[in-house]
């Protein structure tokens, strides 16, 4: 900041008169910058990670996992019942059906070889259903992301596979996008808003083995 100060100074003549002066001076002094107001971070410190989430952003993570959690779970609960959507009544898995081999049978693409192959196998449908309630609980309840979203990466990824190429994209689909997805909510601890991630994290389990967070 420049400030302009009027100096009065005094001088004498040849004949000892004294002259009176006016000198401007032009001064500067240190310019303090206006803090800036930066949104809140949402997420606080966990581990390798930085509170760099506006608090906003913390909230919209928070519904895109919970959203995420509660579409895995619903597939889960589909196939167990027989709700009548993907699974039909009479044919879920409390019927004693085998809610992966439809799937499995209908793969195409390079890859359908090795699917046909796993049809009917006894191991498969409990494993899936294990995998579709486990990755919905965690992203749900937002703990468990780190497993959650390594689990969830390889379920997409085998959907993805079992019909290449995708119908609507010579490489991306809905799978790609949703394996993506739960890396992305993993990485931000999205289950630390409107969730059980920071409680989670606290346990002494899992400060014993991070990869469970």
């Amino acid at each position: 900041m420049t400030t302009a100060l009027t100096v009065k100074t005094a001088t004498f003549d040849d004949q000892g008169v004294g002259i009176e002066r006016k000198d401007d001076i032009m001064t500067t002094t240190p310019h303090r910058a206006h803090r800036q107001h930066l949104p809140a971070p949402a997420m606080e410190p966990d581990g390798d990670r930085h509170p760099i989430i506006t608090t906003a952003a913390g909230r919209a993570l928070a519904v895109l996992r919970i959203v995420y959690g509660l579409t895995f779970l619903w597939a889960f609960f589909d196939k167990l019942f027989g709700l009548g959507y993907s699974t039909k009544s009479g044919k879920a898995w409390i019927d004693g059906a085998d809610v992966t081999a439809g799937f499995l049978k209908g793969s195409t693409g390079p890859l359908k070889g090795f699917y046909h192959s796993l049809a009917g196998d006894w191991w498969v449908s409990p494993l899936f259903m294990i995998a579709l309630a486990g990755i919905g609980l965690a992203l749900t309840l937002g703990i468990g992301m780190r497993v959650a979203a390594v689990s969830g990466v390889l379920l997409y990824l085998m959907m993805w596979s079992s019909n290449l190429p995708p119908t609507t994209n010579p490489v991306l689909d809905d799978h790609i996008i949703g394996a993506v997805t739960v890396v992305v909510l993993a990485l931000v601890a999205a289950g630390n808003v409107w969730g059980f991630g920071k409680w989670w994290s606290s346990q002494d389990f899992v400060r014993k083995y991070p990869w469970m967070r």
